[in-house]
């Protein structure tokens, strides 16, 4: 069997290399826009808090797993957000923990739609666990125990939606960041992530609700990275849609609003890339809690978005 490091080494060039994807992949990402964007933040004009847990590749040592929480809230009567994100990255040795908070100033328009400005700021810790790395040399003084950097980092992002849609651009970090530096071999640098998202609700009738939504991810030095959606929601209640990430996996998505405020939803994607000879798959999984209790529209009809 190979060794840890190996895979490692495997999942780095796959992941950070061929596709420079750096930041964290989510297959249901129009609930968790925040994330990616802090002029989503207070939006829902409700507080929300989304925790989301995703296991990648199952069944291959060391791959990918991701935890997200989050938690915003509208601020004041305009429309404005607050909002705080946290996210752990870990793959195989290999750990990055984010946390980011956000704040949205909104305009309203003539008619039914708003315009959100996002700013946000946090840092990001990276750290490296040589205790889980098999060394040819024990004695390596670059290669013992753990090692993390910390680094400062703000991002931006442009949300503008209505009843019925919504569109947003967006860069949740801006600064370039390079770790380890001081010695050349085990020198990482993270770049800017341009996001673009868009999607819309199609009133089928009283009881059925389509929409389709796409995500784009731009990165320089990777090919444009494009996944789109399609999810039904029945009753106000299960939302049932597939997904399909451009050139690398399918997905099947669930979710069920338990009550008002909670929502569960659940992800499986099947990769298409030869990689998928190797692994079972992906899961990710996700809990959201809002306090509808403000907002009596919400008690009548969910937001889809």
């Amino acid at each position: 069997m190979k060794n840890i490091y190996h895979i490692v080494i495997i999942l780095l060039a796959g992941v950070f290399s061929a596709s420079a994807q750096q930041e964290s992949q989510y297959s249901q990402y129009m609930y968790n826009t925040m994330t990616f964007n802090p002029g989503y933040t207070g939006s829902r004009e409700v507080i929300s808090a989304l925790g989301l847990y995703r296991t990648q590749w199952v069944g291959l040592e060391g791959a990918p797993k991701t935890m997200n929480f989050s938690i915003q809230s509208p601020l004041g009567t305009h429309a404005n957000g607050i909002g705080l994100n946290v996210v752990s990255d870990q793959i195989g040795p290999v750990k990055n923990t984010g946390a980011m908070a956000s704040f949205a100033y909104t305009i309203l328009g003539s008619t039914d739609v708003k315009y959100s400005f996002g700013v946000s700021g946090g840092f990001d810790n990276f750290s490296v666990d040589y205790n889980k790395v098999n060394r040819e040399r024990m004695d390596d003084p670059y290669m013992v125990g753990t090692v993390s950097q910390f680094s400062p980092n703000v991002g931006a992002g442009f949300y503008v939606h209505a009843d019925s849609w919504y569109v947003g651009i967006s860069s949740p970090k801006l600064l370039k960041t390079s770790y380890f530096d001081d010695v050349k071999q085990t020198t990482y640098s993270t770049k800017s992530h341009f996001y673009l998202i868009g999607g819309y609700v199609f009133d089928l009738n009283p009881y059925l609700k389509f929409k389709p939504a796409v995500l784009t991810k731009y990165v320089s030095g990777a090919p444009l990275a494009v996944d789109v959606s399609a999810n039904f929601m029945f009753n106000d209640k299960f939302t049932l849609g597939a997904a399909y990430r451009w050139d690398a996996a399918v997905s099947a998505l669930a979710g069920f609003q338990i009550t008002d405020g909670l929502m569960v939803g659940y992800g499986y994607d099947y990769e298409t890339t030869k990689l998928g000879n190797y692994n079972s798959g992906s899961h990710e999984i996700f809990l959201r809690f809002e306090l509808t209790g403000s907002s009596k529209s919400r008690l009548v009809t969910p937001r889809f978005f």
